[in-house]
C-alpha cells in the first residue's frame, strides 16, 4: 500500500480523498492555488503545497509544480481526482517516467477513452452499441452533410477532445450544417487545441445513463449499477440517482455487459465510467468513457454501501478485486449545489459565504469543502457542495431530499438550492417522466 498520496486537485474531491486516505492510514499531501489557502482540503491534509496563482494554468494544470510537490514531499502516489488533469495522458505518463503511481488508468487507456473517435472505433470492435455516424472525423462540409443525410437527421456535430458541451451543435437540416461546422469547429480549437469534428445521429428526448465499473490489475472488470443523470443543463449534470427510474432488470443487465466489454476492450485498470444515450424505446448507445472518478459517485457508494476512493486506491496498489457486480439496495439522490443565481440565468456567484448550516438526519450527507466565512473564488467550477439523500424507496428519498434542502441554508452568496427545491416539486421529476431536454422548458419561479 502507498506510504503518501499527492492529491492534484481541490476543495470537494480533494477533501473526499483525504478523508479516505486518512482510514487507510496513507499521509496526505494537499497542493493549493493562492485563492485557495483556506480550503479545507489545505487544512485536513498532513502537508500542504502551495504550486502558484489563482490561475488554473499557473497551478492545478501545472504539470512541473505539481511533480515538483511530489519530489519535496517524497509521495508515492498521485490521485487526480476529477478535472483537471484527472483525463490527462501527458500527466499519467510523466508519473509513470518519475516512478510515481498515478491512481487511474495508464496513458495509453487514457488516450483510447479520451479521443472520442477512437473511443467510438473501440467500442464498435468490442461490440458495444453506437450511435450511428462518421466513422471518423469530418473532411469538410460537403462529407458531413453527405454523411448526416444518409443517417437521417437530426445530428449533432460533436468535437473529438471535446466535454462540457464545448465545441458541439444540433443541426435539424442540410442548410444550416456548414454553419454550425464552422462554429463547432472554432470553439472545439479554442477549448482543446483541437478542431476535429465527428457527426453523429442526434438521439431525440435520450436518457443519459451511466454505468460505474472498475478494473483491477489483473484483467478483472465489474459493474456497480447504473447512474441517471438526465437533468442537466448545457449539457451540465445538475442531478443524478440510482436506480434509475428508466431502468429495467433487463437493461441493466444488457448496459451493464456492455459496460464490462468497454472496460475489457482496452484491460482497464481504475474506477471509470460508461456513459450511454437511452432512447425511450430502452434502446442504448455508447457515447464515452470517463477514465477518472466521477463528481456523482456517492450516488453508487450509498446504494452498494462501498467506499469507491478506497477501492480506486486498492486497485492502484495491485490488490485484486473482491467479487462481483454489485446492485443497489436502495435509492439515492445526488443535487449538485453550486455559486449559481438560478433566477439570473445560473450567473455565477461567488463571493463570501456569511452563514453556512449543513444539512443533517438519517440517509443525509453532505460533501463540501466550504463554510462559514469561507469565500467562494471566481476563478474555478462554481460547484461548493453535493447533498445527497438515501432512502428504501424513490418516493421516500425525494421526500427527504425536500426537507433537506429546506434546511441547508448558505447566506451571502447566490446558489442553486432553490432550483433544486422546486425541481424535488415537479410533476414530472417525481414521476420519472424526464429526459436531457427536461431543462428546456423547466422555469424557476421567484
Amino acid at each position: 500500500m502507498f506510504n503518501k498520496i499527492l492529491i492534484a486537485n481541490r476543495g470537494e474531491i480533494a477533501l473526499r480523498v483525504i478523508r479516505t486516505c486518512k482510514e487507510m492510514g496513507i499521509k496526505t499531501v494537499a497542493v493549493y492555488s493562492t485563492a485557495d489557502r483556506d480550503s479545507l482540503h489545505v487544512r485536513f491534509a498532513d502537508e500542504a503545497v502551495c504550486i502558484g496563482p489563482p490561475s488554473s494554468t499557473d497551478s492545478y494544470l501545472s504539470i512541473p509544480k505539481i511533480m515538483a510537490a511530489v519530489e519535496i514531499t517524497n509521495a508515492d502516489a498521485i490521485h487526480p481526482g476529477y478535472g483537471f488533469l484527472s483525463e490527462n495522458a501527458g500527466f499519467a505518463e510523466v508519473c509513470a517516467e518519475y516512478g510515481v503511481k498515478f491512481i487511474g488508468p495508464s496513458s495509453e487507456m487514457i488516450q483510447k477513452m479520451g479521443d472520442k473517435v477512437t473511443a467510438k472505433d473501440t467500442m464498435i470492435k468490442a461490440g458495444v452499441p453506437v450511435v450511428p455516424g462518421t466513422g471518423g472525423l469530418v473532411k469538410d462540409a460537403k462529407s458531413a452533410i453527405e454523411t448526416s443525410k444518409e443517417i437521417g437527421f437530426p445530428v449533432i456535430l460533436k468535437a473529438t477532445a471535446g466535454g462540457g458541451g464545448k465545441g458541439m451543435r444540433i443541426v435539424w437540416k442540410a442548410e444550416d450544417l456548414e454553419e454550425q461546422l464552422n462554429l463547432a469547429q472554432v470553439e472545439a480549437k479554442a477549448s482543446f487545441g483541437n478542431d476535429g469534428i465527428y457527426v453523429e445521429k442526434f438521439i431525440e428526448e435520450p436518457r443519459h445513463i451511466e454505468i460505474q465499473i472498475i478494473g483491477d490489475q489483473f484483467g478483472k472488470v465489474i459493474h456497480l449499477s447504473e447512474r441517471d443523470c438526465s437533468i442537466q443543463r448545457r449539457h451540465q449534470k445538475l442531478v443524478e440517482e440510482c436506480p434509475s427510474p428508466f431502468m429495467t432488470d433487463d437493461l441493466r443487465q444488457r448496459m451493464g455487459d456492455a459496460a464490462i466489454k468497454a472496460g475489457e476492450a482496452i484491460n482497464y485498470e481504475g474506477v471509470g465510467t460508461v456513459e450511454f444515450l437511452v432512447d425511450k424505446h430502452r434502446n442504448f448507445y455508447f457515447m464515452e468513457m470517463n477514465t477518472r472518478i466521477q463528481v456523482e459517485h456517492p450516488v453508487t457508494e450509498e446504494v452498494i454501501d462501498h467506499d469507491l476512493i478506497k477501492e480506486q486506491i486498492k486497485v492502484a496498489a495491485g490488490i485484486k478485486i473482491d467479487g462481483g457486480n454489485r446492485l443497489p439496495t436502495m435509492h439515492a439522490i445526488e443535487v449538485r449545489i453550486n455559486a449559481e443565481d438560478p433566477h439570473n440565468g445560473f450567473r455565477p456567484s461567488p463571493g463570501k459565504i456569511h452563514s453556512f448550516h449543513s444539512a443533517k438526519g438519517h440517509g443525509v450527507r453532505v460533501d463540501t469543502h466550504v463554510y462559514a466565512g469561507y469565500t467562494v473564488p471566481p476563478y474555478y467550477d462554481s460547484m461548493i457542495a453535493k447533498l445527497i439523500c438515501k432512502a428504501q424507496t424513490r418516493e421516500e428519498c425525494i421526500t427527504k431530499m425536500q426537507r433537506a434542502l429546506d434546511e441547508f441554508i448558505i447566506e451571502g452568496i447566490k446558489t442553486t438550492i432553490p432550483f433544486h427545491q422546486q425541481l424535488m416539486k415537479h410533476e414530472d421529476f417525481r414521476s420519472g417522466n424526464f429526459h436531457t431536454g427536461f431543462m428546456n422548458t423547466f422555469n424557476i419561479e421567484d
